[in-house]
């Protein structure tokens, strides 16, 4: 294995998404998964029917020890729940997680609709969550809430991604899976300009979890040493590949399947 990620997410019983996604993902790319459990959350692929928050003084205790005995060459963020969580979190990396790059994927709604993170918490998550990442990576949806601007198109994406950018966070990878279109556009800004991201719409129910597969293998790029760019390019690589080999698991929106590979050419195809 090459790379350490801590990841500080919740718990997706149903295995798709969440803390089992992000260590399927980075065990995927090949590199090593340590976590921070935020919340336990009970759920299917019908939707969220249950959460259950981490006490923050245990959720510090989970970052420092994986930080101060493991390391990390990478973090990334998922489900935080609400502005407490939030902040021990902030606080812990303050303290012992300082200079390695953070991918923060601002959890704020599952795939069937229920939400993840306290309204009143958006602001703690800009105010202190955003200066610490290497990149941020909203989809659709999410990315409205952080910039207030609605968000109908490619132009309207690059508009958001800009305003975000004023944030304090130094890249912003845009995903536009919630848009309509037979390809799927996301877009990369960073303060050297944007680059669009296209491929084929993989089009299936079988989509839960995309968010969390696709932060955690950016992660894992970065743990690895590789630049931003090229992270995405394999994170979208395999996101594709995973949608396409998905198992058809549950009666909603059902898991990708994380045991694939994606060899160079794939990569090089959507580079």
């Amino acid at each position: 294995m090459r790379g350490r990620v801590l990841i500080i997410a919740g718990s997706d019983s149903g295995g798709g998404a969440g803390i089992q996604a992000d260590i399927k993902s980075c065990a995927a790319m090949d590199a090593y998964s340590a976590t921070a459990i935020t919340a336990l959350t009970a759920q299917d692929t019908l939707g969220v029917h249950g959460v259950h928050p981490v006490p923050t003084a245990f959720i510090r205790q989970q970052i420092r020890l994986s930080l101060r005995d493991i390391g990390a060459d990478a973090i990334k963020t998922g489900m935080l729940g609400d502005a407490a969580t939030i902040d021990a979190v902030c606080d812990a990396l303050a303290e012992d997680g300082r200079g390695i790059p953070l991918v923060a994927d601002p959890v704020m709604v599952a795939k069937g609709g229920s939400n993840l993170l306290a309204p009143d918490a958006v602001e703690t998550l800009k105010r202190r969550l955003l200066p610490f990442a290497a990149v941020l990576t909203p989809n659709i949806p999410e990315a409205e809430v952080l910039s207030g601007m609605r968000i109908a198109g490619l132009e309207d994406m690059r508009a958001a991604a800009e305003m975000m950018l004023t944030l304090g966070v130094p890249a912003v990878l845009l995903k536009g899976g919630h848009l309509e279109g037979r390809r799927l556009l996301d877009l990369l800004a960073t303060e050297n300009g944007t680059e669009v991201f296209e491929s084929p719409r993989v089009e299936t129910r079988h989509t839960h979890g995309t968010g969390c597969t696709l932060a955690s293998a950016i992660a894992a790029g970065l743990a690895q040493g590789m630049g931003l760019r090229d992270a995405v390019v394999r994170g979208r690589a395999f996101v594709q590949v995973a949608l396409r080999a998905a198992p058809g698991l549950g009666r909603g929106h059902g898991p990708l399947n994380h045991g694939v590979t994606v060899d160079p050419a794939r990569i090089a195809a959507l580079s």
